[in-house]
């Protein structure tokens, strides 16, 4: 054990289960799996134990047909779930870890099925949803018992399979708390009305699980607060909850948050603008409330804020899921001293829970290898070692150098400019993205351990190349801001946004015309509205950050909206003068004059930097373009391209 995670690195005891250490990986949907476990999602799970990982606890499982919310999920409604369960277990235990199961209905929390269709939402009473815009319709009490018997039969069949344990999900307002809520409870039979009977539900469930699993361990997933004002559970009423359910529990798993509210939505997959671990003090309520073993998850991106977390008695484990997508050797790295070699989750959302929204197997876009396991699991060595050269230092060279590097080649990467980094040193400079540069010091300190040799001011030219005459070639040689036709610019202050964040001078009104809808015209914006500025921003699209992640689009248009940033959408850029900016509705082509402008701050997206690429081509040199210089898009296809390009070599 580290003498620096006396708390983190020890053993504890949940219920009858025995744990090595006090990291955790909660539950979170992966999209890898239809039905049963399958081999990805086995592969997936048995990386993070392998990783050291103390406490793994899968997925959820539905248990009753109505439960169903998403085509990939798994299903433990029927003891065909049993074997690829008993396979998960397996290769979760062989490397020394716990395996929990997570048992689900969302309630109201539905919006599609299979085939493409509205969902029939069943929940205790009739009140919608927020979020998705469903209007539930109320459970029957016959209803409400299979639904009971479901939680039962599916908890036996994963301890059947050999989990370890399983969990009761009634975090972020899903069906056990909408019967627990008395704004979304409103019955007036013995499912409601008072909290006796608001409670039967989950007590009725947890006694059912009970008595399929025996003294298997028993846990609840809850969240500390809701933290929505209008119709959330309160932190005071959720102790109480957790105090009253005590008795039928051995451990507390707090999260925070709720599915049915834009605003609390954030805060099921937290964006770096949040702090780290902030649902400590959530836990620490809970915790004192039952009684009881808890785990906090909640940003907990590096051991030393979960070792801080546990030396204050906030929680017992500390869920850390997203820092082990990214890293799932971070606990190993823990123990044996290798902090610097931890790759710290940035909280981008990109590739975890942006690909859940998206429907598709969950990944990293700083290690494109989570989720793809049975592809790249393992760096193959190279059969025959070659020269590679690798040009341009941002993420999707660095990525590139790294894993040709680590697979035996002899990598040179270099890069023109002094700094390694590409846009990832743009994106670091906004408010809310601060911690995106970590992306370019992770993959720079791996490419260098694998033994890749960096030089930086080092520009590159075709003729060099053909001289030096590498056995491969890789152009990772990003992107140049594109520069629109605006009529009557030259009349108008106009800056883009590299000359915004390296200082220009800029006006005391501004409009920021943002065509590419993501995290550039946000984050100007935000920038020059904290500065005292008065900011329009004038979105080419349907929504401001229309390409981000769902819960980092939220959260950083909540913050425009808390400075006054005035976001019209629909905007099409096409003239400027002195003092005004011209636009086109695209959904009308009516004129928009926005008057009094100092300054216009454009976000237009980016071209590829592609020089050295044509001429290659014209030397008849063989290469491969990855990321931005290929076609602009974000760091994870830069990433997941370099490393496929490294990986074939």
């Amino acid at each position: 054990m580290s003498a620096s995670f006396p708390h983190l690195l020890s053993g504890i005891d949940l219920g009858r289960t025995a744990l090595r250490n006090r990291i955790v990986s909660t539950g979170h949907h992966t999209h890898l799996s239809s039905g049963a476990p399958s081999e990805r999602y086995v592969a997936y799970q048995e990386a993070r134990a392998r990783g050291g990982a103390g406490l793994i606890v899968a997925e959820v499982a539905r248990v009753h047909e109505t439960a169903r919310f998403a085509d990939h999920c798994l299903d433990a409604t029927s003891r065909d779930c049993v074997p690829g369960y008993r396979r998960l277990a397996r290769a979760v235990h062989r490397h020394g870890a716990a395996l929990f199961g997570q048992l689900f209905h969302p309630g109201r929390e539905v919006q599609t099925t299979p085939d493409g269709m509205l969902a029939t939402a069943y929940a205790p009473s009739a009140v919608p949803n927020e979020r998705f815009h469903i209007m539930p319709r109320p459970m029957s009490g016959a209803l409400i018992e299979e639904v009971i018997a479901g939680y039962g039969r599916g908890a036996g069949y994963l301890v059947e399979a050999g989990l370890d344990g399983v969990e009761l999900v009634a975090s972020h307002g899903y069906l056990p708390a909408q019967f627990l809520n008395p704004r979304l409870n409103r019955r007036d039979d013995e499912w409601g009305g008072s909290f006796e009977k608001r409670l039967r539900f989950a007590v009725e469930a947890l006694g059912a699980m009970r008595r399929a699993i025996g003294d298997a361990t028993l846990g609840l997933r809850i969240s500390g607060d809701e933290l929505d004002p209008a119709q959330g559970l309160t932190g005071d009423e959720v102790a109480g909850i957790c105090r009253a359910l005590a008795p039928r529990l051995d451990y507390v798993s707090v999260v925070a948050g709720m599915s049915s509210s834009l605003g609390a939505s954030v805060h099921i997959a937290a964006p770096m603008g949040v702090p780290s671990g902030y649902v400590a003090p959530h836990g620490r309520r809970i915790k004192e409330a039952s009684g009881l073993p808890t785990i906090v998850t909640g940003r907990i991106n590096q051991p030393q804020t979960a070792e801080a977390i546990l030396a204050a008695g906030d929680a017992d484990l500390c869920g850390m899921t997203r820092a082990m997508i990214c890293d799932p050797r971070m606990p190993w790295k823990t123990r044996t001293g290798r902090l610097d070699g931890i790759r710290a989750c940035i909280a981008c959302n990109q590739a975890c829970i942006g690909h859940a929204h998206k429907g598709v197997a969950i990944s990293c876009i700083q290690h494109p290898e989570s989720g793809r396991e049975l592809q790249y699991g393992a760096p193959t060595p190279a059969v025959e070692p070659k020269r590679v050269l690798v040009v341009g230092g941002g993420p999707g060279g660095l990525k590139a150098a790294a894993v040709a590097a680590s697979r035996g080649h002899a990598v040179t990467l270099r890069e023109a400019s002094d700094r390694l980094g590409g846009q990832a040193l743009l994106a670091q400079r906004l408010p809310g993205r601060e911690e995106f540069g970590g992306i370019a010091q992770n993959l720079e300190r791996e490419a260098r351990e694998a033994g890749a040799a960096i030089e930086t001011g080092t520009p590159v030219v075709a003729a060099a190349v053909r001289s030096e005459a590498p056995d491969a070639v890789i152009l990772a040689t990003g992107a140049a801001p594109y520069a629109p036709d605006i009529e009557g610019a030259g009349d108008a202050h106009v800056v883009d946004a590299r000359q915004a964040l390296d200082g220009a001078n800029i006006g005391n009104r501004v409009v920021v015309a943002d065509w590419r809808c993501d995290w550039v015209g946000v984050g100007l914006a935000e920038m020059l509205a904290a500065s005292g500025r008065h900011v329009r921003l004038m979105v080419n699209g349907a929504m401001a950050g229309e390409l981000l992640q769902l819960y980092v689009r939220n959260h950083h248009v909540g913050r425009l909206h808390r400075l006054g940033v005035d976001i019209r959408t629909h905007m099409r850029l096409f003239g400027a003068d002195g003092d005004s900016a011209y636009f086109q509705d695209t959904l009308t082509d009516e004129p928009v004059i926005a008057e009094g402008v100092d300054t216009l701050v454009l976000s237009p997206g980016c071209v590829p930097n592609d020089d050295l690429g044509r001429a290659l081509e014209d030397a008849a040199v063989a290469f491969t373009r990855v990321g931005d210089c290929l076609a602009p898009r974000t760091a994870e296809e830069a990433v997941l391209e370099g490393l496929r390009a490294a990986w074939e070599i």
